[in-house]
């Protein structure tokens, strides 16, 4: 099969689809990988690095696209790649669809098959290509919240571990899934004061018992959000329902009651967010002012260390693209049922349940 890498071309987007160790993968198994001048760059991969294993480097886009057969991509296809769709193409990429009615309908009026990593499951009942940059995410979104939080950003002023005889910045993780984990490892690690919110209780049960009470967990409702938001310095939304919109906790009424210069760091902003008044931003300007706080609001926060993400992106992705490879997409299905729920579109049909929830129009 003809395999084709893109350069990603979403703002500040670094991460590539594919490592020049996984490009040789599947090239020793006899496919064929055309690679996008420069698409490794952000990832410190040169283009002699895929070039030396056996990968083509094609000169456009266009050529890329034009000549595969899957293309593997970071991010979903942005406007200007809309034209590159077509009926006998596979796609394999995040999509986030359900918070994107204009590219839902440009894959559909394409005819093309997609796929979103971010809802392939395992064996069970896990996501398997979301969890490492679910990790990143969560790692990251402290760390940006904590700069952030600096004087000369905007921020309260607070250090995350405080000093002897002052106390630490008051962390409130919003969800306890694989990005609320990172983020609860990240801030604990730091010394912060940290609180993680979730329905479930068996979830806050495991956090309990892995930090012996050193991490305060509460059941999350309205009134409890409510009590700990005003409080906090801050808050790492986390929520995630896969393939559907993002649920609003968080809304515009009480971030306008928080404390002057708190941070909110919005994860789930590729599937519509889950604070009200969080919209995209950039790695270029990655908050907005919202009444007297910053919510930051990055759709592709693990571009930020492209290297690290790619890694682990390729990593966990390449059994499913080499499956869809050797059998195709049905084959590859059989052997990995959990590809099953990944299928957005195909042949001119919205497939995706959740999906079609958010765009009964679309569902045909």
């Amino acid at each position: 099969m003809r395999i084709g890498i893109p350069r990603e071309i979403m703002n500040n987007e670094g991460r590539v689809a594919l490592s020049p160790a996984g490009a040789a993968t599947l090239i020793t198994e006899g496919h064929e990988v055309i690679v996008e001048t420069g698409a490794g760059e952000g990832s410190s991969f040169a283009d002699a690095e895929y070039a030396e294993r056996g990968a083509r480097i094609a000169a456009t886009a266009a050529e890329v696209w034009n000549e595969a057969e899957l293309v593997l991509k970071v991010k979903e296809p942005l406007p200007e790649e809309y034209q590159f769709l077509r009926e006998d193409l596979v796609l394999f990429a995040y999509l986030h669809l359900a918070a994107s009615r204009e590219c839902t309908q440009a894959l559909v009026d394409s005819g093309i098959t997609s796929l979103a990593y971010e809802t392939v499951t395992d064996a069970r009942g896990g996501l398997p290509l979301l969890t490492p940059m679910s990790q990143v995410a969560g790692r990251l979104a402290v760390q940006e919240g904590a700069h952030h939080l600096m004087s000369q950003k905007g921020g309260r002023g607070v250090l995350l571990s405080g000093v002897p005889g002052i106390s630490p910045a008051k962390v409130v993780v919003l969800g306890g899934g694989q990005v609320g984990a990172s983020a609860v490892a990240m801030a604990q690690g730091s010394r912060a004061s940290v609180t993680v919110m979730d329905l479930d209780p068996r979830v806050l049960e495991r956090f309990d018992d892995l930090y012996q009470g050193n991490v305060r967990t509460i059941l999350s409702d309205p009134m409890s959000i409510e009590e700990e938001l005003l409080d906090a310095d801050l808050v790492i939304g986390a929520v995630l329902v896969a393939g559907a919109k993002a649920p609003t906790l968080v809304p515009d009424e009480l971030v306008a009651r928080m404390k002057k210069g708190a941070v909110l760091v919005d994860v789930a902003i590729d599937q519509g967010g889950c604070i009200e008044s969080s919209r995209k931003t950039s790695h270029e300007e990655p908050v907005l002012q919202v009444h007297d706080t910053l919510i930051y609001g990055v759709p592709n926060m693990p571009g930020a260390v492209a290297n690290t993400s790619t890694r682990a992106l390729t990593g966990a992705t390449l059994p499913f693209v080499r499956a869809i490879a050797e059998l195709g997409v049905d084959g590859a299905t059989s052997r990995f049922p959990g590809l099953a729920p990944g299928v957005m579109t195909r042949v001119g049909r919205l497939v995706s349940e959740p999906v079609r929830l958010a765009f009964p129009d679309l569902a045909g």
